[in-house]
Formats: structure tokens, C-alpha cells, sequence
């Protein structure tokens, strides 16, 4: 990416004073677990300080992500670094948004991080009973206005700096906004494959002046181009609603028909755009990902040093705005099957996101 000594691009937090990296560390398998398998706590170290190196300085984790431990490898990590030189952003699930459950889980977090303060401290997925039901069993549901209202308290004691959210839809954000607290960002899913957050979300945000952080922008590989056909990418990864729930031994719980042969054109287009244009289908999805207009910060999983480096050439130079056009010629069929719909994971009757 040129000299090393030059910083990576950063944007503005939509109207917060707050600036972050256009490519961040998402850590959701630091610490290892079920979902991503094992992950060697030498490469998260070595993932984190050549990142800053390069001058990434947003770390994305949350409480859920591998069950504390992705915040817990991600503090272990971060005391080789000044505090100063990055954004820690961490999110609370829903179920834990009751005030005095908050604030311990805040304080848990804080602890596993090995920080004073957390930069951007986000509510995971709104607060509604088909959300809370991903996450506990329990019959709890939390007061919207409580929540958010205790989040300020953290943020005027200095333990949290910035309020965001993750996964809002237009309702859920205006209804979060009017509990008062100053929200700065919305954590949204948003790839070549994944576009729903195009048809209102992103808009909205644009309005409102708050920030995106976009992720799943390699769709969990499937742009990264490590699998030949959708038939070889893992079950665990093969859950989006790209998928055909009907498959034997699928994980899929959102029921519906999927979007395979239209995945698949996509898939074959965006292969013909990179060999033409001497580029990796990951680096295209990556700098396609950086350009889209009003996202903030896109994240991108790193398990070692050279994948970090493959993302970071990625976000080095800009596309030139005739592939964004093909690019998005090429996926438009998907965003339309898939609809304004941006919980990849569950269908319509069952959206967390509205």
C-alpha cells in the first residue's frame, strides 16, 4: 500500500467527532469458538499490531463473539499498542439492555477488554421479543428508553465514549433516536451479495447524519473466492437466506427458497469483472465495499498477517467508478430476489432488524 508511513484513508462518524480507519478489524474469531474454529492468540497479536502499523485503528468485537473470548483475545492483543492509537467498538446483546444487567455486562466487557473505556459501545440488535429470542430462552424484554438512557449514564461516567447500534431498520433507529440518547453509528451488513441496506437504511442514515459500519463484506468467503462452488462453503457459513434452506443437512432457519442461481450468475460476473480487471474477487469486494457512498468503515475478518496485508492493498487504491457500475449490473439480480430485507438469516415473518 505504498509507504508505510502514510496513514490509511479515515472518515467521519457522520456527525460525531469521532474518525475511523475505511478498513476495520472485525474480531469475531479472536478467541476461537464453534463458528470460526480455532484461533492462535500469536497471529491475533501480530493481526493487531500490524494493523495499527498500517494504520487501521478500528477494532470491531462484541460480548456475544465466542462467548467473551473474542473480547477477552482482543484485550490480550491491544496491551502491545498505545490506548490512543485505536477505536475499540464492542456491542451489547439485546437481552442484556435492562439497566442494571447493562451496566454489569458493560463492566464485564470492560474488564475482558483490559480498558478503562470502551470508544463505541453499540446495542447489538434492536430490543424486540423475536431479537431477544436469538440470544436467551428468558422472558425478558427490556425498556427501550431505559436502555438507552442508561447508556448515556455510562457515557457521562466515561466509560463508554460513543452510543451506536447494530442491525437497525428504519423504525428501530427513529424509535432509538427518540429515547434521547445521541446515537453515531449503525452497524449493518453490507457486501456485493448482501445489498438490502440499499433500498433505506443506508438513506436514512445518510439523513441522519450517522455513521455506517459495514461488515460481511467477503460474505464469510463467499467473496473471497476459497470456494469453488456454493456446495463447498461450510455449513455454518452457508445459512444466509442466499441458501436454499430445503438442502439436506441444512442449517438454515429462515425457511425460505434462496437465491443459488442468481448467487451463482452474480458469482461468475464478478469472476469475469476481476480477470479483466487484474484484480482478486476479494479485492474488488473490498474496495467496492469502501466505495459505497455514506458507509463510514467496512470491516474484514484478518486470522493472520497475510490475510490483513491482502485487505489492506485492497483498500489502497479506489475502484474506478465504470467497475462500481458493472460491479453492481452484476449483483443487481441478487438484490432484488433478496428484497430491502437485511436479516440474511431469517425470513420476513422473522426479521430482527424491523
Amino acid at each position: 500500500m505504498g509507504e508505510e508511513a502514510d496513514p490509511m484513508d479515515c472518515r467521519q462518524c457522520g456527525g460525531a467527532d469521532l474518525r475511523l480507519s475505511v478498513l476495520g478489524v472485525g474480531c469475531w474469531a479472536f478467541g476461537g469458538g464453534e463458528y470460526w474454529g480455532e484461533q492462535d492468540q500469536g497471529d491475533v497479536n501480530a493481526v493487531v499490531a500490524r494493523a495499527v502499523d498500517l494504520g487501521i485503528n478500528y477494532l470491531d468485537t462484541a460480548e456475544v463473539y465466542n462467548n467473551g473470548r473474542s473480547e477477552e483475545s482482543l484485550g490480550k492483543a491491544l496491551r502491545q499498542v498505545a490506548r490512543d492509537q485505536v477505536v475499540i467498538g464492542s456491542k451489547i446483546a439485546p437481552s442484556n439492555a435492562e439497566p442494571d444487567v447493562l451496566v454489569k455486562h458493560c463492566e464485564a466487557s470492560l474488564r475482558r477488554l483490559g480498558t478503562d473505556f470502551i470508544d463505541l459501545y453499540m446495542v447489538h440488535w434492536p430490543i424486540t421479543p423475536i431479537s431477544i429470542k436469538h440470544f436467551t430462552d428468558e422472558p425478558v424484554l427490556p425498556s427501550i428508553p431505559d436502555a438507552f438512557a442508561t447508556l448515556s449514564r455510562l457515557q457521562e461516567q466515561g466509560k463508554i465514549r460513543r452510543i451506536g447500534v447494530s442491525n437497525f431498520g428504519v423504525a428501530k433507529l427513529n424509535e432509538a433516536m427518540d429515547a434521547g440518547a445521541e446515537i453515531v453509528a449503525n452497524e449493518l451488513p453490507h457486501s456485493l451479495l448482501t445489498r438490502g441496506i440499499e433500498w433505506e437504511i443506508l438513506p436514512c442514515c445518510r439523513e441522519k447524519n450517522i455513521g455506517v459500519i459495514g461488515y460481511m463484506a467477503l460474505l464469510q468467503g463467499v467473496l473471497a473466492d476459497i470456494y469453488p462452488t456454493l456446495d463447498d462453503v461450510p455449513p455454518w457459513q452457508r445459512r444466509t437466506r442466499h441458501f436454499d434452506s430445503r438442502r439436506p443437512g441444512s442449517l438454515c432457519r429462515h425457511g425460505e427458497e434462496g437465491a443459488e442461481e442468481e448467487t451463482n450468475r452474480a458469482l461468475g460476473a464478478i469472476r469475469a469483472i476481476a480477470r479483466e480487471s487484474g484484480m482478486t474477487m476479494p479485492e474488488l469486494a473490498v474496495k467496492w465495499a469502501i466505495a459505497a457512498e455514506g458507509v463510514t468503515s467496512v470491516l474484514v475478518g484478518s486470522r493472520n498477517t497475510k490475510e490483513l496485508e491482502q485487505n489492506v492493498r485492497a483498500a489502497s487504491e479506489p475502484l474506478d467508478p465504470e467497475i462500481v457500475r458493472r460491479l453492481n449490473a452484476a449483483t443487481e439480480e441478487v438484490k432484488r430476489k433478496l428484497g430491502p430485507h437485511f436479516d440474511y438469516y431469517e425470513g420476513a415473518q422473522n426479521d430482527r432488524t424491523a
